[in-house]
């Protein structure tokens, strides 16, 4: 059984192409090369499981060639440190090891370690104005909920380097939801003037948008790290349980599911729908007059033995730090050659080479 979410009609046009592109990368992977990643700013949640990570591995096993960043600079666009870095860095790379990420197949890497990544950042701020990046939506929102009483010009910036982040691998398809396409957009416009300016370097890289339902955090909003109401894929069985009970509901003891008007409700059945791979409806059907308890103890028993093997296997991981480690050291490697690569070509076509 596959939920799948049903585009807004503004999201039609771009709904519509993402299947095409869906299609075209079963017919030829080899094709393709996805960047995606994550800030290392606390723990992956359920939210990330069901909505990114999984997809990282499916395009992986169907022989596209994934890039992930763990984005360790872009900690600071909204944050005057980055704290517990390498604690955060860790648990990246042990989830993804945990979900399937093979390192054979897959690029994990820092944006740190990667020096001609971000020198490709004063290039492509060039090829922007400053109105083109103040009437970035998602810019205007991230500025919204900064914890910095000032905006930073790394903040202001970030889509530029989101598109070094893209480009620098030369990536043509970026796994995204409807709220990220303004970034990928000006990715696409930076891609485009560089290749009319200088010459064809670039691919103008496509969106490949999620088909995953939102999940609501514990309090009722979206689930964030940033707003202590997610489940974290590295909990136990007992914190999860713990943080299932306390996960809001409402006073209707009849269980149905209803997400507009019902969303918390909802939520805990979709996830509890999601774990058994069944329909979310079924789900509440069962559960019926059983009320809160009986929907958080289905929720709590289906979480725990869908990440059951997971959470094993991130338990084997985490006792070889050692390892784990020296799979982050091979990705930069790999990563810092395709981005010298890349910034050769970029010299070469500028006529700054040498």
């Amino acid at each position: 059984m596959t939920i799948t979410a049903t585009p807004s009609p503004t999201a039609t046009g771009a709904g519509l192409r993402s299947a095409g592109l869906e299609h075209r990368i079963a017919r030829d992977p080899a094709r393709f090369r996805v960047l995606t990643g994550d800030r290392p700013t606390g723990p992956l949640h359920l939210g990330h499981y069901f909505g990114t990570l999984r997809n990282r591995v499916r395009l992986q096993d169907l022989g596209v060639e994934v890039f992930v960043l763990i984005a360790d600079y872009q900690v600071l666009t909204d944050r005057d440190t980055a704290e517990r870095l390498q604690e955060h860095t860790d648990g990246l790379l042990l989830d993804h090891l945990a979900l399937g990420v093979d390192p054979a197949r897959s690029t994990v890497f820092t944006h740190s370690a990667v020096p001609a990544l971000n020198q490709l950042l004063l290039p492509f701020l060039s090829l922007v104005s400053v109105a083109e990046l103040g009437r970035n939506p998602t810019v205007k929102d991230e500025i919204a909920h900064s914890r910095q009483s000032a905006v930073s010009g790394l903040m202001y910036t970030y889509p530029v380097h989101q598109a070094a982040d893209i480009l620098f691998c030369k990536g043509n398809v970026v796994p995204v939801g409807q709220d990220q396409l303004p970034h990928l957009e000006l990715t696409r416009t930076i891609a485009r003037r560089f290749n009319e300016r200088y010459g064809d370097v670039f691919p103008e890289p496509e969106a490949l948008l999620s088909a995953a339902p939102l999940l609501l955090g514990t309090d009722g909003t979206k689930m964030s790290k940033s707003r202590a109401n997610s489940i974290p894929l590295g909990a136990t069985a007992d914190e999860t349980a713990r943080l299932i009970r306390g996960a809001t509901t409402d006073a209707d003891r009849h269980i149905t599911y209803d997400p507009e008007t019902r969303p918390g409700v909802s939520s805990l059945v979709l996830l509890a729908a999601l774990c058994l791979e069944r329909d979310p409806r079924e789900v509440a059907a069962e559960i019926g007059g059983g009320g809160a308890a009986a929907l958080k103890r289905t929720v709590t028993d289906a979480v725990n033995s869908h990440l059951a093997p997971v959470r094993a296997r991130r338990a084997e991981y985490a006792a070889d730090l050692t390892y784990v480690r020296s799979v982050l050291r091979a990705g930069n490697e790999r990563a810092v050659a395709v981005a010298d690569r890349t910034l050769e070509e970029v010299r070469e076509a500028m006529g700054t080479f040498r």
